[in-house]
């Protein structure tokens, strides 16, 4: 095989590996630390980190560590994670997922870093164009990590089924299920039974377990980059300037568009925020029981991976307006029936087409988002990427903050207000656009969005 391409498979299957493990630990934190609201609390102060992390350490440890050892020591930030899990407290959760959150800008930028310089050098090699056999790695990689929200889910809801007890669920009980919920610890007294501690530490071993054998896998069979490399990844990492492309994040917000595009940004992290940490505990644990929230989520992650791509073939003869009222339609009518629906064990259908709908929306909101940073802000795309994770994240920080404060009418209508809010400025941004096409005839018209790599937040 191919050197550069086995280390693509490398990273792709350590990185599924390890969000195997993340992707289905994140999505249980509501429910399974509900007390005093610890689980939502820790995925607030895991973002948070990250917007720290994405400000400052990616040039610094891949300069240092290089490639490599940079993703091998950010999957290690990612594991003690789970191991925080095993006794959770905020002693425990709060500092493991600052840790975390801290690791998830470098293993990222590393992560692209590499696959950017095999891509180059295997094209040098080959006498073929960079920018495809780029675009192929990625390629790749994202068709093997996207199905890592599909086993992670999988493995804690057939390791939750286990739990022999079963709880009929009464009336009253259900009666704080929903948007109008109780503001209580839901999770111990509907549905099945809480699931055994033996449970909860099986499941926990086998993600542990599951994120070491990502460590050891790149730290084995990964190449370091080559000394012939060694120039492409330092032009990369120091063209722009760590401290130049730090500072062009902020004065990119002079760009009346950037400004303009804040709320849809946010949005983003607003909508995953509820569905990983409202919609899984208030509607499906409480009414349904824990085992169940990672099948939900297994709809979501599939539909949400098959959209994307159809998103992205679908978006050159639609263009991204009539694809962003598709999503905004879509969400509004989620959240309005959100706000009306008494969710009921016998409606089990209902439990799995929101997070259908959602994944749906979903994919619009990722792929035609990133690829409107592109389009808008082609001559200054570090600046404006650095801006869209520093918006979304900021989303999420904001979503899991009052998750524990409010009732989840009050989120939904936070979330619907945010929405609007995104499309009316949103509306604003196309305006300036289509004015500034008038102004410019000549200029070439980037309306469709072709397949795009949809970007992974943590």
């Amino acid at each position: 095989m191919e050197r550069n391409l086995k280390n693509v498979l490398v990273i792709s299957f350590g990185f599924l590996l390890l969000f195997t493990a993340y992707g289905g630990l994140q999505n249980l934190q509501s429910s399974l630390h509900s007390e005093e609201g610890l689980g939502v609390a820790s995925l607030s102060v895991l973002y948070a980190a990250l917007i720290l992390s994405s400000m400052f350490l990616p040039p610094i440890l891949i300069k240092k560590l290089g490639c490599k050892w940079t993703i091998a020591g950010s999957m290690c930030c990612y594991t003690t994670f789970s191991l925080g899990n095993f006794y959770p407290s905020w002693y425990t959760l709060i500092p493991t997922s600052v840790i975390l959150g801290l690791g998830g800008a470098p293993l990222w930028s590393a992560k692209c870093t590499y696959l950017t310089i095999a891509g180059n050098s295997y094209a040098e090699k080959a006498e073929k164009n960079g920018k495809d056999i780029i675009n192929q790695y990625f390629g790749v990689f994202f068709l093997i990590f996207q199905s890592s929200g599909i086993w992670g889910n999988l493995i804690s809801s057939l390791i939750f089924s286990q739990a022999s007890a079963k709880v009929e669920i009464s009336e009253e009980n259900l009666a704080c299920c929903g948007a109008y919920d109780c503001m209580t610890d839901t999770t111990n007294t509907t549905g099945p039974a809480e699931p055994s501690n033996s449970l909860i530490y099986t499941l926990l071993g086998i993600y542990t377990a599951s994120g070491v054998l990502a460590v050891l896998l790149i730290a084995i069979f990964l190449d370091e980059i080559k000394s012939d490399q060694a120039e492409t990844e330092k032009e990369i990492l120091e063209t722009p300037s760590f401290w130049s492309t730090f500072l062009a994040t902020f004065q990119h917000l002079k760009d009346k568009r950037q400004c303009l595009l804040i709320p849809l940004t946010m949005y983003s992290g607003f909508e995953q925020g509820f569905l990983s940490g409202d919609y899984t505990k208030t509607y499906v644990t409480c009414a349904l029981g824990i085992h169940y929230v990672g099948y939900v989520m297994i709809c979501f992650s599939a539909v949400n991976s098959l959209c994307s791509l159809l998103v992205g073939k679908i978006s050159q003869f639609t263009g991204r307006k009539l694809l962003f009222a598709l999503a905004t339609v879509t969400n509004t009518t989620c959240i309005i029936a959100l706000l009306l629906w008494k969710p009921h064990p016998k409606q089990l259908a209902l439990f799995f087409t929101f997070p259908a709908l959602w994944g749906l929306s979903d994919a619009i909101w990722q792929t035609q988002t990133n690829g409107l940073y592109g389009i808008l802000f082609e001559k200054h795309k570090e600046a404006a990427f650095a801006n869209y994770r520093l918006w979304e994240s900021f989303g999420f920080v904001m979503a899991f903050g009052y998750s524990t404060k409010l009732q989840v009418y009050m989120k939904l209508y936070i979330l619907l207000s945010v929405l609007v809010l995104s499309m009316v400025t949103y509306g604003a941004v196309e305006y300036l656009e289509a004015k500034s096409s008038l102004g410019t005839p000549t200029a070439t018209k980037k309306e469709n969005v072709g397949p795009l790599t949809q970007e992974i937040h943590m």
